[in-house]
């Protein structure tokens, strides 16, 4: 099984941009669909973003304008765009990749978490 390493995490003040990594442990296709996922202390972890292996991508509602998902293919690296950050957005940031299609984004089809990245916001 992949094993995905998240990295660019970090505190901002709002308004400010981050851009997140992730790479696989392997090089290797993870899977068809990989997204991004994020958990804030106390909550459950939601999804942020996904895209497929033809570039089609999805936004949480809540989220788009401000985050964009892309992947470059060559160095086989998920990237999330962050910009005009708010406190709301602080949490632990993952990424994961499912083999079929994203369908509803539940973390439970997903595999190949890693340890995270966290995202700090301040006002």
């Amino acid at each position: 099984q992949v094993q995905l390493v998240e990295s660019g995490g970090g505190s901002v003040q709002a308004g400010g941009s981050l851009r997140l990594a992730c790479a696989a442990s392997e090089y290797s296709n993870p899977g068809n669909c990989m997204g991004w996922f994020r958990q804030a202390p106390g909550k459950e972890r939601e999804a942020v973003a996904s895209i497929l292996s033809t570039g089609s991508t999805t936004v949480a509602d809540s989220l788009k304008g401000r985050f964009t998902i892309s992947k470059d293919n060559v160095k086989n690296i998920l990237y999330l765009q962050m910009n005009n950050l708010k406190p709301e957005d602080t949490a632990t940031y993952y990424c994961a990749a499912r083999p079929g299609p994203c369908g509803s984004l539940l973390p439970r089809y997903f595999a190949g978490w890693g340890q995270g990245t966290l995202v700090t916001v301040s006002a």
